[in-house]
């Protein structure tokens, strides 16, 4: 595959992991890069090559339900207590006390979440885009519903009849063709944004967008190629889990006391820099950055920026 190291597998408990893994073995403190939807551990090829070539061991796998990994029916089995699990036991299975958690998208989601359910593992955490947030005070999608409506992706997602998945699955390369481009300019006005991506992808045309890519054709077959074959059930069912992972939530203390780095990108119109206010609150041992111009791919969009970024923040965190 581009730019990426062999792919290796980890039979784990109920799960056959696939990973990719570079760097030296004696890193005391490794690095696990989680990737987002739709995704895969291919969207840190960049951040792989970057930390290998500094010296810095570095794990990225295919999560629960993607790639490499194929999951179970079930979709309780896409709950945080399963997807932080399956780093624990990968971690685990590479015989790794405590590594650096790197989280984009939802993997951020799991990143944060990790240290709440396994908080003598995490010796850091990264969230890229993705900010940690307190528990809701009553269930997300009930947010998510009364605040932007129905036709909202992650509430579309609820469907038990899984429209959106074969919506996505009719139309993968209009999916991927849409979604990595960069964003366009900051919006200065005007009504909520469409976030309806399974009415925008069916209808999208490519030829009527002049947003430059931030992928290569042959990055993008990777994309296109992997989830024509896999489906995208496996990284919705994630979606489909938010009310059981917050009824489940209730008892967990939020505060991470290990050392965060929090980096924010400028163009995010899903997961916008604002929505990291008051982290300290969580995350008493902060650190901040914020990345100009970039939407919500950052890892791909501004690769060199969030490696270097990493890479000074572990380097002083962890010397």
């Amino acid at each position: 595959m581009l730019d990426m190291p062999p792919l290796k597998y980890a039979d784990l408990p109920g799960l056959r992991m696939g990973y990719y893994e570079a760097g030296p073995d004696d890193d005391p403190t490794p690095i696990v890069l989680l990737h987002g939807w739709p995704e895969l551990a291919f969207s840190w090829r960049h951040q792989i090559k970057a930390f290998a070539d500094a010296g810095r061991r570095v794990i990225a796998p295919d999560q629960r339900g993607y790639g490499a990994t194929p999951g179970p029916e079930a979709v309780e089995a896409y709950d945080l207590e399963h997807l932080t699990g399956d780093i624990a036991h990968l971690l685990d299975h590479l015989r790794i006390e405590k590594a650096i958690i790197v989280g984009h998208d939802w993997g951020g989601i799991v990143g944060w979440g990790f240290p709440l359910r396994h908080r003598d593992r995490a010796a850091g955490v990264v969230g890229v885009n993705t900010p940690h947030l307190a528990r809701s005070p009553v269930d997300p999608i009930a947010i998510f519903r009364k605040r932007f409506g129905d036709s909202h992706y992650i509430v579309r997602f609820q469907d038990p009849a899984r429209e959106p998945d074969r919506i996505f699955a009719a139309h993968v390369e209009n999916l991927f063709d849409f979604m990595l481009r960069k964003p366009p300019p900051a919006r200065t006005g005007g009504g909520p944004i469409n976030l309806d991506f399974p009415s925008i992808v069916a209808a999208y045309d490519p030829a009527r967008d002049t947003r430059p890519s931030i992928v290569s054709p042959q990055e993008k077959a990777v994309f296109v190629e992997t989830f024509r074959r896999t489906g995208f059930t496996g990284g919705i069912n994630w979606y489909r889990n938010f009310t059981r992972n917050w009824e489940r939530s209730a008892d967990l203390d939020f505060t991470i006391a290990a050392p965060c780095l929090m980096i924010a990108a400028e163009l995010d119109a899903v997961l916008p820099p604002s929505m990291s206010e008051g982290m300290e609150r969580l995350c008493p041992d902060l650190e901040r950055h914020f990345v100009a111009g970039s939407g919500h791919w950052t890892q791909q969009e501004a690769p060199d920026e969030v490696s270097r970024v990493i890479l000074d923040w572990r380097g002083r965190r962890f010397p």
